[in-house]
C-alpha cells in the first residue's frame, strides 16, 4: 500500500506530460529569431519606441521644410463703412472713401499668391537639432529593441531549460521507481532489510514531487514566453534551437563592434551633439533675421483683372525685413547659460557610458569565457555520475554497497544533469548579452 501511494504522483505527472506532448504535437515550431519577430509585434514598450522614432523623423522633415520658401494663395474681402461722400460723376450710393483710414476702399478684394522666406541662423540650427533628435530617437529605439531581445532570449532559454529539466526529473523518477523494485526484490529474497525499501520509497516520493515541480516551472516559463508570442499565452508551441553550441567570438572583434554599434554609446553621442546645437541655437538669438516676401495678384476695389477704366489690377509687391536684436533684459544670455549647463551634463553622461561600456564588455566576455570552459566539465560530470550510479547499483545488487550509497549516487547524477542544463543556459545568456552589447544580435 505504501508503494502505491508513493508512485501515484509520478503516474499523474507522467499523464500530464503525455497530455502536454499530445497537445503540442501539432504546435508550431518557434525558433529564437521567430520569437524575437513575434515579440516585436506584440510588446507595447517597443511599439512606443517605434512610434517615437517615426515621429522624430517627421519632425526632422518638418524642420527642413522650414528652410524652404512657403507659398500661399491668399484671398480676402474687406467691407468698410464709407464716410458718406459721393465721388464726382459716380453713380448714386457709390461710396468711395472708407471711414477707417487703415483700409483702402469701401469694397476691397485681395487675391494674391504670396511667397515668403525667413533667413536666419536659428532656422538652420533648428533643422540640425531635429536631425540630432531623430538620431537620439533611433538610438533609443535600438536600445528598446535590444532590451526586448534580451528579455526574449532569457525567456526562450529559460523555457527550453525548464523543458530539459522536466526530462531530467522524469529520468530521475524512473530511476527511483526502478530502485524501489530492486529493493523490494532483495527484501523478498532476504538479501536486505526492510529499511532499504523504506529509504528507496522516500527517494521515489521525493523524485515524484520534483517531477511535479519541474512540470509547473516549465508551464510557467512557457506562459511567460507565450505572453510575448501569441494573442493567447496558452497557445501550444514547440521551441527549437541549434544543437551545436555557438562559438565565442574573438575579443578584438568584440571590442571593435562595441565601439561602433553600441546603442547606449550612440544615444549619448547624439545627445551631446543635440546639446551642442542647443548652445548654438541660443547664441543665434544675438544675430539678425532677414524676412523676404513677394506677392502677386490683385488688391483692388473690383474683383477683376482690370478696372472699369481699363487699368490693370494685377500687380506685385515685394518686401525685405531685417530684425536686429538690441535688448532683451539678458534673456538670451541666460538661455545660453542654460544650454551650456545641459551640454556639460551630456558630456558627463557620455564619459560615464563609455566607462560602463568598458566594464560591461569585460564582465560579459569573462562570464561567457568561464561558462564556455565549464560546459565540457559539466558534461564530464554527468558521464562520471552516470557511471558511478551504474557501478553502485551493481554493487548493491551484489550486496557490496548500502542503500545510502545508491541514493547518494542517484542524487549526484540528478544534480550533475541539472547543473549541465544551468550551465548551457548560462553560456547562451552570457553570449547573447555579449552580442547585444556589440550589436550583433
Amino acid at each position: 500500500m505504501c508503494i502505491c501511494l508513493a508512485s501515484a504522483p509520478a503516474v499523474a505527472s507522467a499523464q500530464q506530460v503525455s497530455a502536454a506532448t499530445t497537445a503540442t504535437s501539432s504546435a508550431p515550431a518557434i525558433t529564437l529569431d521567430e520569437a524575437i519577430s513575434r515579440a516585436k509585434a506584440n510588446e507595447p514598450s517597443f511599439a512606443a519606441a517605434v512610434a517615437a522614432s517615426g515621429v522624430s523623423k517627421l519632425d526632422r522633415s518638418i524642420a527642413r521644410s522650414a528652410l524652404l520658401p512657403s507659398v500661399t494663395y491668399h484671398n480676402q474681402y474687406l467691407y468698410t463703412q464709407g464716410v458718406g461722400v459721393l465721388a464726382a460723376g459716380s453713380t448714386t450710393g457709390a461710396l468711395v472713401t472708407p471711414r477707417f483710414i487703415a483700409n483702402n476702399a469701401v469694397h476691397e478684394y485681395i487675391s494674391q499668391g504670396v511667397a515668403s522666406e525667413t533667413i536666419g541662423v536659428q532656422q538652420f540650427v533648428a533643422a540640425s537639432q531635429a536631425s540630432a533628435a531623430a538620431a537620439v530617437a533611433a538610438a533609443n529605439l535600438e536600445i528598446a529593441r535590444r532590451g526586448l531581445v534580451s528579455t526574449v532570449v532569457g525567456l526562450f532559454y529559460t523555457s527550453l531549460t525548464a523543458e530539459n529539466k522536466v526530462a531530467v526529473a522524469k529520468r530521475a523518477a524512473a530511476e527511483a521507481d526502478s530502485f524501489v523494485t530492486l529493493a523490494q526484490q532483495r527484501e523478498t529474497a532476504r538479501e536486505s532489510a526492510h529499511a532499504d525499501v523504506v529509504k528507496a520509497q522516500l527517494q521515489q516520493q521525493q523524485r515524484s514531487r520534483d517531477l511535479a515541480d519541474a512540470i509547473v516551472q516549465a508551464q510557467k516559463a512557457r506562459l511567460d514566453l507565450g505572453v510575448l508570442l501569441f494573442p493567447d499565452p496558452r497557445s501550444p508551441y514547440i521551441l527549437t534551437t541549434a544543437t551545436a553550441i555557438p562559438p565565442l567570438p574573438i575579443r578584438t572583434d568584440v571590442e571593435a563592434a562595441a565601439a561602433h554599434h553600441n546603442p547606449e554609446l550612440q544615444s549619448a553621442l547624439a545627445s551631446l551633439r543635440q546639446s551642442d546645437l542647443g548652445v548654438t541655437a541660443a547664441r543665434s538669438a544675438y544675430l539678425p533675421d532677414l524676412a523676404l516676401n513677394y506677392a502677386y495678384g490683385i488688391d483692388a476695389a473690383q474683383f477683376a483683372a482690370k478696372t472699369p477704366d481699363g487699368l490693370r489690377n494685377l500687380g506685385y509687391s515685394a518686401s525685405a525685413t531685417l530684425d536686429i536684436p538690441v535688448w532683451d533684459w539678458f534673456s538670451t544670455q541666460h538661455k545660453v547659460k542654460q544650454s551650456e549647463i545641459m551640454r556639460d551634463t551630456a558630456r558627463v553622461v557620455l564619459t560615464s557610458i563609455q566607462r560602463q561600456l568598458i566594464a560591461q564588455l569585460d564582465e560579459c566576455y569573462s562570464e561567457a569565457t568561464t561558462a564556455r570552459d565549464q560546459l565540457q566539465s559539466l558534461d564530464l560530470s554527468v558521464q562520471t555520475a552516470a557511471e558511478s550510479l551504474r557501478l553502485t547499483r551493481l554493487r548493491y545488487t551484489a550486496g557490496e554497497s548500502t542503500v545510502l550509497e545508491v541514493v547518494d549516487a542517484e542524487n549526484s547524477l540528478t544534480t550533475a544533469e541539472l547543473a549541465r542544463e544551468d550551465g548551457l543556459v548560462r553560456y547562451q545568456m552570457s553570449l547573447a548579452n555579449l552580442q547585444l552589447l556589440t550589436g550583433t544580435l
